[in-house]
Protein backbone atom coordinates (compact mmCIF):
# COMPACT_ATOMS: atom_id res chain seq x y z
CA UNK A 1 0.00 0.00 0.00
CA UNK A 2 1.25 3.35 -0.26
CA UNK A 3 2.32 5.71 2.07
CA UNK A 4 1.07 8.89 2.31
CA UNK A 5 2.54 12.29 4.57
CA UNK A 6 -0.14 14.59 6.19
CA UNK A 7 -1.03 17.93 8.25
CA UNK A 8 -3.85 17.96 10.48
CA UNK A 9 -4.90 19.93 13.22
CA UNK A 10 -5.21 18.14 16.36
CA UNK A 11 -8.16 18.79 18.79
CA UNK A 12 -6.51 22.23 20.66
CA UNK A 13 -5.49 23.89 17.01
CA UNK A 14 -2.00 22.72 16.80
CA UNK A 15 -0.48 21.40 13.61
CA UNK A 16 0.67 17.70 13.56
CA UNK A 17 2.63 16.55 11.04
CA UNK A 18 2.90 12.37 9.91
CA UNK A 19 3.06 9.67 7.91
CA UNK A 20 0.61 6.97 7.56
CA UNK A 21 0.44 3.83 5.32
CA UNK A 22 -3.37 3.69 3.93
CA UNK A 23 -4.77 2.62 0.47
CA UNK A 24 -6.19 5.89 -0.17
CA UNK A 25 -6.28 9.60 0.51
CA UNK A 26 -10.14 9.12 1.93
CA UNK A 27 -8.35 6.39 3.93
CA UNK A 28 -5.82 8.91 5.74
CA UNK A 29 -8.62 11.41 5.97
CA UNK A 30 -11.03 8.80 8.02
CA UNK A 31 -8.21 7.62 10.30
CA UNK A 32 -7.02 10.80 11.23
CA UNK A 33 -10.71 11.80 12.06
CA UNK A 34 -10.93 8.65 14.14
CA UNK A 35 -7.91 10.10 16.16
CA UNK A 36 -9.72 13.16 16.70
CA UNK A 37 -7.18 15.35 13.96
CA UNK A 38 -8.43 17.61 11.53
CA UNK A 39 -6.82 16.91 7.98
CA UNK A 40 -5.50 20.05 6.08
CA UNK A 41 -2.66 18.83 3.78
CA UNK A 42 -2.32 14.56 2.57
CA UNK A 43 0.44 14.08 0.18
CA UNK A 44 1.47 10.65 -1.27
CA UNK A 45 5.36 10.05 -0.87
CA UNK A 46 6.53 10.46 -4.12
CA UNK A 47 3.72 11.62 -5.90
CA UNK A 48 1.97 15.09 -5.74
CA UNK A 49 -0.32 17.06 -2.77
CA UNK A 50 -3.56 15.80 -2.67
CA UNK A 51 -4.65 18.95 -0.66
CA UNK A 52 -3.84 22.27 -1.86
CA UNK A 53 -4.40 26.12 -1.04
CA UNK A 54 -7.88 27.68 -1.95
CA UNK A 55 -9.59 31.17 -0.78
CA UNK A 56 -8.04 32.25 2.33
CA UNK A 57 -9.12 30.18 5.16
CA UNK A 58 -9.88 27.25 3.03
CA UNK A 59 -8.21 24.20 1.73
CA UNK A 60 -9.41 22.03 -1.01
CA UNK A 61 -8.75 18.20 -1.70
CA UNK A 62 -9.96 16.04 -4.69
CA UNK A 63 -12.05 13.82 -2.36
CA UNK A 64 -13.00 15.76 0.83
CA UNK A 65 -13.26 19.89 1.20
CA UNK A 66 -11.41 21.64 4.73
CA UNK A 67 -12.37 24.59 6.23
CA UNK A 68 -9.91 25.81 8.76
CA UNK A 69 -11.70 29.17 11.33
CA UNK A 70 -10.01 32.08 10.85
CA UNK A 71 -12.83 34.42 12.17
CA UNK A 72 -13.01 34.61 16.48
CA UNK A 73 -16.13 34.85 17.97
CA UNK A 74 -15.63 36.89 21.40
CA UNK A 75 -16.02 35.44 24.49
CA UNK A 76 -19.30 36.91 24.91
CA UNK A 77 -20.97 35.82 22.65
CA UNK A 78 -19.82 32.69 22.30
CA UNK A 79 -21.24 32.27 26.05
CA UNK A 80 -24.84 33.61 24.65
CA UNK A 81 -24.53 31.31 21.87
CA UNK A 82 -23.74 28.25 23.79
CA UNK A 83 -26.60 29.08 26.06
CA UNK A 84 -28.91 28.99 23.14
CA UNK A 85 -27.77 26.58 21.53
CA UNK A 86 -28.07 24.44 24.93
CA UNK A 87 -31.75 25.93 24.89
CA UNK A 88 -32.70 24.69 21.77
CA UNK A 89 -31.44 21.40 21.89
CA UNK A 90 -33.25 21.23 25.38
CA UNK A 91 -36.49 21.90 23.56
CA UNK A 92 -36.21 19.07 21.09
CA UNK A 93 -34.65 20.26 17.86
CA UNK A 94 -32.41 18.58 16.44
CA UNK A 95 -28.51 19.96 16.59
CA UNK A 96 -28.31 21.10 13.01
CA UNK A 97 -31.48 22.74 12.81
CA UNK A 98 -30.35 24.40 16.06
CA UNK A 99 -27.22 25.67 14.18
CA UNK A 100 -29.06 26.88 11.21
CA UNK A 101 -31.60 28.91 13.76
CA UNK A 102 -29.13 30.30 15.62
CA UNK A 103 -27.23 30.96 11.84
CA UNK A 104 -30.45 33.25 10.59
CA UNK A 105 -30.62 35.14 13.96
CA UNK A 106 -26.77 36.09 14.26
CA UNK A 107 -26.01 39.73 13.59
CA UNK A 108 -22.47 39.41 14.23
CA UNK A 109 -20.36 38.50 10.99
CA UNK A 110 -18.34 35.71 13.01
CA UNK A 111 -20.53 34.34 14.98
CA UNK A 112 -22.77 33.90 11.71
CA UNK A 113 -19.83 32.67 9.75
CA UNK A 114 -18.90 29.97 12.19
CA UNK A 115 -22.14 28.50 12.83
CA UNK A 116 -22.76 28.17 9.33
CA UNK A 117 -19.41 26.33 8.62
CA UNK A 118 -19.58 24.23 11.75
CA UNK A 119 -23.23 22.97 10.60
CA UNK A 120 -22.10 22.24 6.83
CA UNK A 121 -19.22 20.35 8.41
CA UNK A 122 -22.09 18.35 10.84
CA UNK A 123 -23.97 17.39 7.78
CA UNK A 124 -21.71 16.64 6.02
CA UNK A 125 -20.75 13.46 8.47
CA UNK A 126 -18.41 14.97 10.97
CA UNK A 127 -18.89 15.22 14.92
CA UNK A 128 -20.06 18.52 16.18
CA UNK A 129 -16.58 18.42 18.27
CA UNK A 130 -14.54 17.53 14.69
CA UNK A 131 -17.04 20.15 13.19
CA UNK A 132 -15.88 22.84 16.63
CA UNK A 133 -11.98 21.68 16.14
CA UNK A 134 -11.89 23.57 12.49
CA UNK A 135 -12.40 27.01 14.53
CA UNK A 136 -9.34 26.71 16.96
CA UNK A 137 -9.39 30.29 17.52
CA UNK A 138 -13.36 30.59 18.69
CA UNK A 139 -13.52 26.93 20.60
CA UNK A 140 -10.55 25.70 23.51
CA UNK A 141 -9.50 22.77 24.58
CA UNK A 142 -11.81 22.97 27.18
CA UNK A 143 -14.95 23.45 25.11
CA UNK A 144 -14.11 21.03 22.41
CA UNK A 145 -13.48 18.36 25.15
CA UNK A 146 -16.44 19.12 27.02
CA UNK A 147 -18.67 19.02 24.04
CA UNK A 148 -17.04 15.39 22.96
CA UNK A 149 -18.12 14.74 27.01
CA UNK A 150 -21.75 15.80 26.18
CA UNK A 151 -21.50 13.22 22.72
CA UNK A 152 -20.53 10.24 24.57
CA UNK A 153 -23.02 10.66 27.07
CA UNK A 154 -26.04 12.11 24.75
CA UNK A 155 -26.80 14.54 27.12
CA UNK A 156 -25.45 17.68 24.81
CA UNK A 157 -28.21 20.30 26.25
CA UNK A 158 -26.72 19.22 29.48
CA UNK A 159 -23.11 19.64 28.87
CA UNK A 160 -23.56 22.61 26.83
CA UNK A 161 -26.26 24.46 29.75
CA UNK A 162 -22.82 23.52 32.18
CA UNK A 163 -20.39 24.84 29.85
CA UNK A 164 -22.53 28.14 29.78
CA UNK A 165 -22.85 28.51 33.24
CA UNK A 166 -19.04 28.03 33.59
CA UNK A 167 -18.58 30.81 31.23
CA UNK A 168 -20.36 33.15 32.55
CA UNK A 169 -19.04 32.71 35.83
CA UNK A 170 -15.72 33.11 34.86
CA UNK A 171 -16.29 36.19 32.83
CA UNK A 172 -18.36 37.60 35.78
CA UNK A 173 -15.36 37.31 38.39
CA UNK A 174 -12.88 38.51 35.68
CA UNK A 175 -15.12 41.65 34.66
CA UNK A 176 -15.43 42.75 38.77
CA UNK A 177 -11.23 42.59 39.00
CA UNK A 178 -11.08 44.61 35.83
CA UNK A 179 -13.77 47.24 36.95
CA UNK A 180 -12.25 47.54 40.17
CA UNK A 181 -9.15 48.37 38.58
CA UNK A 182 -10.41 51.18 35.67
CA UNK A 183 -10.56 53.53 39.13
CA UNK A 184 -7.04 53.09 40.02
CA UNK A 185 -5.66 53.41 36.65
CA UNK A 186 -7.20 56.58 35.90
CA UNK A 187 -5.98 58.36 39.06
CA UNK A 188 -2.69 56.81 38.30
CA UNK A 189 -2.66 58.24 34.75
CA UNK A 190 -3.95 61.32 35.84
CA UNK A 191 -1.24 62.10 38.38
CA UNK A 192 2.36 61.02 35.79
CA UNK A 193 0.44 63.45 33.46
CA UNK A 194 -0.02 65.75 36.32
CA UNK A 195 4.01 65.47 37.75
CA UNK A 196 4.96 65.44 34.11
CA UNK A 197 3.12 68.81 33.39
CA UNK A 198 5.14 70.61 36.30
CA UNK A 199 8.21 69.17 35.16
CA UNK A 200 8.04 70.17 31.95
CA UNK A 201 5.96 73.74 32.20
CA UNK A 202 6.77 74.59 35.31
CA UNK A 203 10.27 73.80 36.65
CA UNK A 204 11.72 75.51 33.82
CA UNK A 205 9.94 78.91 34.52
CA UNK A 206 11.23 78.64 38.43
CA UNK A 207 15.14 77.66 37.19
CA UNK A 208 15.14 81.23 34.83
CA UNK A 209 14.09 83.10 38.45
CA UNK A 210 16.74 81.25 40.54
CA UNK A 211 19.01 82.18 37.77
CA UNK A 212 18.28 85.77 37.29
CA UNK A 213 17.57 86.41 40.97
CA UNK A 214 19.94 84.68 43.64
CA UNK A 215 23.16 85.34 41.26
CA UNK A 216 24.50 81.97 41.30
CA UNK A 217 24.18 81.37 45.06
CA UNK A 218 23.67 77.70 45.96
CA UNK A 219 20.69 75.97 45.85
CA UNK A 220 19.35 73.55 48.58
CA UNK A 221 19.78 69.57 47.36
CA UNK A 222 16.42 69.06 46.84
CA UNK A 223 15.91 72.04 44.42
CA UNK A 224 19.11 70.89 42.35
CA UNK A 225 17.84 67.43 41.62
CA UNK A 226 14.52 68.23 40.83
CA UNK A 227 15.42 70.85 38.72
CA UNK A 228 18.03 68.25 37.03
CA UNK A 229 15.26 65.76 36.77
CA UNK A 230 13.00 68.53 34.59
CA UNK A 231 16.02 69.69 32.60
CA UNK A 232 16.76 65.90 31.39
CA UNK A 233 12.97 65.76 30.66
CA UNK A 234 12.51 68.63 28.50
CA UNK A 235 16.36 68.66 26.93
CA UNK A 236 16.73 64.77 26.70
CA UNK A 237 13.10 63.13 27.08
CA UNK A 238 13.78 60.22 24.43
CA UNK A 239 16.05 58.23 27.02
CA UNK A 240 12.91 57.76 29.22
CA UNK A 241 11.20 56.76 25.66
CA UNK A 242 13.98 54.58 25.00
CA UNK A 243 13.50 52.64 28.66
CA UNK A 244 10.02 52.50 28.43
CA UNK A 245 11.00 50.48 25.55
CA UNK A 246 13.32 48.72 26.54
CA UNK A 247 11.56 47.97 29.62
CA UNK A 248 8.41 46.45 27.82
CA UNK A 249 10.84 44.53 24.87
CA UNK A 250 12.60 43.13 27.78
CA UNK A 251 8.74 42.13 29.55
CA UNK A 252 8.10 40.73 26.18
CA UNK A 253 11.31 38.38 25.21
CA UNK A 254 11.00 37.23 28.84
CA UNK A 255 7.59 36.19 29.22
CA UNK A 256 8.17 34.07 25.59
CA UNK A 257 11.25 31.91 27.56
CA UNK A 258 9.37 29.12 29.76
CA UNK A 259 11.55 30.23 32.72
CA UNK A 260 10.91 33.59 32.00
CA UNK A 261 7.46 33.24 32.04
CA UNK A 262 7.70 31.49 35.26
CA UNK A 263 9.70 34.05 36.97
CA UNK A 264 7.53 36.78 35.84
CA UNK A 265 4.29 34.88 37.40
CA UNK A 266 5.67 33.99 40.08
CA UNK A 267 6.11 37.61 41.05
CA UNK A 268 2.51 38.19 40.04
CA UNK A 269 1.56 35.19 42.88
CA UNK A 270 3.66 37.05 45.44
CA UNK A 271 3.41 40.26 45.20
CA UNK A 272 2.18 42.48 47.70
CA UNK A 273 -1.72 43.72 47.30
CA UNK A 274 -2.46 42.03 44.03
CA UNK A 275 -0.97 38.55 44.65
CA UNK A 276 -3.99 37.35 46.67
CA UNK A 277 -5.77 38.31 44.28
CA UNK A 278 -3.95 36.46 41.50
CA UNK A 279 -4.04 33.48 43.74
CA UNK A 280 -7.58 33.17 44.55
CA UNK A 281 -8.67 33.55 41.05
CA UNK A 282 -6.67 31.22 40.28
CA UNK A 283 -7.36 28.71 42.76
CA UNK A 284 -11.43 29.89 41.73
CA UNK A 285 -10.58 28.60 38.27
CA UNK A 286 -8.82 25.94 39.29
CA UNK A 287 -11.93 24.30 41.01
CA UNK A 288 -14.55 25.28 38.64
CA UNK A 289 -12.74 24.53 35.48
CA UNK A 290 -11.78 20.87 37.08
CA UNK A 291 -15.14 20.26 38.70
CA UNK A 292 -17.20 21.47 35.58
CA UNK A 293 -14.98 18.94 33.49
CA UNK A 294 -15.07 15.73 35.76
CA UNK A 295 -19.33 16.17 36.38
CA UNK A 296 -19.43 16.41 32.53
CA UNK A 297 -17.54 13.04 32.25
CA UNK A 298 -13.91 14.18 30.90
CA UNK A 299 -11.51 11.79 32.18
CA UNK A 300 -9.25 12.79 35.60
CA UNK A 301 -5.98 12.96 33.56
CA UNK A 302 -7.56 14.75 30.79
CA UNK A 303 -9.20 16.85 32.48
CA UNK A 304 -6.33 18.00 34.66
CA UNK A 305 -4.23 18.29 31.03
CA UNK A 306 -7.02 20.95 30.88
CA UNK A 307 -6.85 22.56 33.76
CA UNK A 308 -3.35 22.98 33.53
CA UNK A 309 -3.26 24.43 30.05
CA UNK A 310 -6.42 26.83 31.00
CA UNK A 311 -4.39 28.44 34.50
CA UNK A 312 -3.42 31.20 32.91
CA UNK A 313 -0.35 31.06 35.57
CA UNK A 314 2.62 29.35 34.90
CA UNK A 315 3.44 28.49 38.75
CA UNK A 316 -0.24 26.72 39.28
CA UNK A 317 0.10 25.41 35.99
CA UNK A 318 3.55 23.88 37.31
CA UNK A 319 1.85 22.56 40.43
CA UNK A 320 -1.19 20.81 38.13
CA UNK A 321 0.96 19.11 36.74
CA UNK A 322 3.05 17.68 39.45
CA UNK A 323 -0.77 16.19 40.48
CA UNK A 324 -1.17 14.90 36.89
CA UNK A 325 1.79 12.82 37.20
CA UNK A 326 1.11 11.48 40.96
CA UNK A 327 -2.40 10.68 39.65
CA UNK A 328 -0.95 9.05 36.57
CA UNK A 329 0.95 6.74 39.12
CA UNK A 330 -2.30 6.07 41.28
CA UNK A 331 -2.58 8.68 43.82
CA UNK A 332 -5.30 10.29 44.56
CA UNK A 333 -5.35 14.17 44.10
CA UNK A 334 -5.09 16.17 47.52
CA UNK A 335 -1.90 13.95 48.53
CA UNK A 336 0.09 16.03 45.61
CA UNK A 337 -2.32 19.06 45.89
CA UNK A 338 -0.83 19.73 48.79
CA UNK A 339 2.51 19.00 47.80
CA UNK A 340 2.74 21.74 45.32
CA UNK A 341 2.43 24.15 48.38
CA UNK A 342 0.37 26.61 46.22
CA UNK A 343 -3.23 25.48 47.38
CA UNK A 344 -4.34 26.34 50.93
CA UNK A 345 -4.99 23.95 53.41
CA UNK A 346 -8.60 24.33 53.21
CA UNK A 347 -8.80 23.30 49.23
CA UNK A 348 -6.96 20.69 50.54
CA UNK A 349 -9.01 19.09 52.92
CA UNK A 350 -12.13 20.01 50.81
CA UNK A 351 -11.01 17.72 47.86
CA UNK A 352 -9.78 14.89 49.83
CA UNK A 353 -13.36 15.20 51.76
CA UNK A 354 -14.73 15.07 47.82
CA UNK A 355 -12.81 12.00 46.81
CA UNK A 356 -13.78 9.86 50.01
CA UNK A 357 -17.53 10.94 49.43
CA UNK A 358 -16.98 10.21 45.85
CA UNK A 359 -18.36 14.24 44.84
CA UNK A 360 -15.33 15.56 44.32
CA UNK A 361 -17.24 17.74 41.39
CA UNK A 362 -19.55 18.98 43.98
CA UNK A 363 -16.82 19.98 46.64
CA UNK A 364 -14.85 21.62 43.62
CA UNK A 365 -17.84 23.40 42.60
CA UNK A 366 -17.74 25.14 46.29
CA UNK A 367 -14.29 25.56 46.61
CA UNK A 368 -14.99 28.04 42.77
CA UNK A 369 -17.67 29.79 44.87
CA UNK A 370 -15.86 30.26 48.53
CA UNK A 371 -13.20 31.46 46.43
CA UNK A 372 -15.26 33.69 44.24
CA UNK A 373 -16.38 35.45 47.41
CA UNK A 374 -12.99 35.45 48.45
CA UNK A 375 -11.61 37.62 45.22
CA UNK A 376 -14.50 40.18 45.72
CA UNK A 377 -13.70 40.56 49.45
CA UNK A 378 -10.04 40.99 47.93
CA UNK A 379 -10.70 43.40 45.46
CA UNK A 380 -12.80 45.41 47.62
CA UNK A 381 -9.96 45.44 49.89
CA UNK A 382 -7.64 46.60 47.53
CA UNK A 383 -9.77 49.15 45.69
CA UNK A 384 -10.37 50.84 49.79
CA UNK A 385 -6.80 50.38 50.12
CA UNK A 386 -5.14 51.70 46.95
CA UNK A 387 -7.46 54.74 47.13
CA UNK A 388 -5.56 56.47 49.64
CA UNK A 389 -2.29 54.69 49.07
CA UNK A 390 -1.95 56.66 45.72
CA UNK A 391 -3.27 60.24 47.30
CA UNK A 392 -0.61 60.20 49.81
CA UNK A 393 2.18 58.44 47.06
CA UNK A 394 0.72 61.82 45.40
CA UNK A 395 0.74 64.26 47.60
CA UNK A 396 4.06 63.58 48.77
CA UNK A 397 5.90 63.74 44.99
CA UNK A 398 4.05 67.37 44.32
CA UNK A 399 4.60 68.27 48.05
CA UNK A 400 8.36 67.43 46.88
CA UNK A 401 8.48 69.33 43.74
CA UNK A 402 6.40 72.08 45.45
CA UNK A 403 9.05 72.75 48.55
CA UNK A 404 12.48 72.22 46.23
CA UNK A 405 10.39 75.05 44.62
CA UNK A 406 9.94 77.59 47.37
CA UNK A 407 12.83 76.95 49.72
CA UNK A 408 14.56 79.08 47.43
CA UNK A 409 12.01 81.55 46.85
CA UNK A 410 12.48 81.93 51.16
CA UNK A 411 16.07 83.44 50.11
CA UNK A 412 14.98 85.50 47.29
CA UNK A 413 12.30 86.89 49.31
CA UNK A 414 15.10 87.88 52.30
CA UNK A 415 17.57 88.97 49.79
CA UNK A 416 14.65 91.45 48.34
CA UNK A 417 13.38 92.56 52.27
Amino acid sequence: MPQFTYTAMDASGKEQKGKITAASEEAVASELKSKGMFPTMIKEVGGQKKTQKGAKGKKKAGGFNMTIGVVKIKRKELTIVTRQLAILLSAGLPLIRSLRTLEKQAKNPAVKQVLGKTADTVEGGATFAEALSQHPKSFDKLYLNMVRAGEASGAMEIILDRLASFMEKAARISGKVKSAMIYPSVVLCISILAVVGLMIFIVPNFTKIFAELLEGEPLPGITVFVIDVSNTMVQQWWWYLLGILAIIVIYKITVKIPAGKYGVDWVKYNMPLFGPIISKTAISRFGRTLGTLMASGVPVLSALSIVKETSGNEVVANGIQKVHDAVKEGEGIAAPLSATKIFPEMVISMVEVGEETGKLPEMLDKIANTYDEEVDNAVSALTSMIEPLMIVGLAVIVGGIVVALFAPLVKIIEKMS
